[in-house]
């Protein structure tokens, strides 16, 4: 939350008022990536003067006001996602911050704040289906082994192996055995890690909770972990579920799971360099992302199960059809195994 409020802190004052009105109905990790969206575009405006007027060109963000946003039409908007595209964008990415000013200005619309709500008449640009990347069994094992021992590692990185290896470890396999996402992942207190039985408890995309469960292998991963070995990973590690450390206790605020050598919670971009530090000698021609891990994730436990249902109740997709969509193209080896079991089922 606090994040959050850096954010707003260099928005527009009524972007406030948005914020407020949502807060009910969005998650926090929601409202962050709508402050996000909105500072691209009210820098964009504010760089690029696009209104060829003297009131926004080469102000602060803050200086933008309901006036000048009542300006906009929509060529404005579609010069934006112009300059999106230009800078490096995706279509998946513009059409998200697309999506964020649709909700922004349905808000200042339906709160008779602006006069017209332009967003509707503007066209979201086309998504084209991606390949799902994924980890093969040899990639994802190489991959665990780099982060536990470092041997592909630079001098540089080497020297902070020793003392972070047994988190990264444990972050590693968490996200290839759980399909966790990694804002679950960096959400996750030391409380919500269930040693006795071997679960995970999480908040989902919206808000709602949900239990993952461990293998018998991250478990041990866990012990270790929590155990925290002198030497092993930074001091200030986590203790084991149910010990907080005396200022954590006067405090009364949850212990995270994962943190950094200043004892604070990790954040999704460091567990994103994680990921992309030990993969990247590993696994060629491939961009891992904790996304990837994911889907990784996902791919195997459909080839297990051939249950597209029990695949998409376990990664919380609310849409089956997401899953479908994600892992359509392994159905083919799911028959194919099905048929081979049948066949050697003893007949009688």
């Amino acid at each position: 939350m606090d994040l959050l409020e850096k954010h707003k802190k260099n928005l527009p004052d009524f972007c406030g008022r948005f914020f407020t009105g949502i807060a009910q109905t969005t998650s926090p990790l929601t409202r962050l990536n709508y402050a996000y969206d909105f500072g691209v575009f009210f820098e964009y405006l504010s760089k690029h003067n696009i209104l060829r007027s003297d009131d926004i060109d080469n102000h602060d963000i803050k200086d933008i006001n309901l006036e000048t946003v009542n300006k906009l039409d929509t060529h404005n908007i579609e010069q934006y996602g112009e300059h999106l595209l230009r800078i490096g964008n995706e279509a998946r990415a513009i059409a998200r911050k697309y999506s964020a000013l649709r909700s922004l200005f349905a808000y200042l619309y339906k709160n008779k704040l602006i006069k017209e709500n332009i967003m509707p008449n503007v066209d979201l640009p086309k998504i084209h289906d991606k390949k799902i990347v994924r980890l093969e069994d040899d990639e994802a094992e190489a991959f665990v082994e780099n982060t536990k021992h470092g041997d592909r590692l630079t001098v540089g990185e080497s020297n902070f192996h020793p003392r972070d290896k047994i988190r990264n470890t444990t972050i590693v396999k968490t996200l290839l055995s759980t399909g966790m996402r990694v804002s679950e992942l960096v959400g996750l207190d030391i409380g919500d890690v269930d040693m006795e039985k071997g679960t995970f408890r999480i908040i989902r995309k919206g808000g709602n909770e949900a239990v993952l469960y461990m293998t018998d292998e991250l478990r041990t991963q866990y012990m270790e972990y929590f155990a925290n070995p002198e030497g092993e990973t930074d001091t200030k590690t986590p203790t084991a579920p149910g010990k907080k450390t005396a200022s954590e206790s006067s405090a009364k605020r949850p212990a995270p799971a994962f943190v950094n050598p200043q004892g604070e919670r990790l954040g999704v971009r460091s567990v994103q360099n994680i990921v992309k530090k030990y993969s990247r000698d590993v696994v060629n021609n491939k961009n891992i992302t904790p996304h990837k891990l994911r889907s990784t994730f996902g791919t195997n436990l459909y080839r297990a199960t051939g249950d597209i249902y029990a695949v998409a109740d376990y990664l919380g997709h609310q849409n089956v059809n997401t899953t479908k969509k994600h892992y359509a193209e392994i159905t083919e080896d799911v028959k194919r195994d099905a048929i081979e079991k049948f066949q050697d089922k003893p007949k009688g």
